[in-house]
């Protein structure tokens, strides 16, 4: 108690702005923490999709815009844009609804959102790539180019 009183009160004193933008990024590391673990879709690193798609026949969809695609996607990936997804434009997807999906995107940020709206469409098994085809890349891993 005397090393608060002493030390963490006056710094707080002496730096509102700061002091309040520690308190903001510790809030949003909770909310993220815990609305990761409430999430339906799981994040998977680049070792486990490949075991899913190897082992489990997982079907990745890349989520990027066609021109990205064509820049270089995982083999056998599907390529349905989010706003396709949310309006329920997947028919190619029905046939994989009791299958694992893999979500990709650029850098991991967007894929558990449209996770999120698939597993709304009936989707039970849903996992999103983390850091997305830029972690992929990062790896050297292989890429299909058109």
């Amino acid at each position: 108690m005397d090393f608060f009183t002493n030390e963490i009160l006056p710094f707080i004193k002496d730096h509102p702005l700061l002091s309040l933008g520690w308190i903001a990024l510790l809030v949003a590391i909770i909310v993220m923490t815990i609305k990761s673990k409430l999430s339906n879709v799981k994040i998977v690193s680049n070792g486990q999709a490949i075991q899913m798609i190897n082992k489990e026949g997982a079907v990745v969809v890349d989520i990027r815009s066609a021109d990205n695609f064509k820049t270089g996607h995982i083999t056998e990936s599907l390529n349905l844009l989010p706003i396709d997804i949310k309006n329920g434009s997947i028919k190619v997807l029905e046939k994989y609804k009791d299958s694992p999906i893999i979500l990709l995107d650029d850098n991991g940020l967007s894929a558990g959102n449209v996770g999120e709206i698939l597993y709304k469409q009936g989707f039970t098994k849903i996992f999103a790539l983390k850091d997305g085809i830029a972690g992929w890349n990062g790896e050297n891993l292989p890429l299909v180019k058109k």
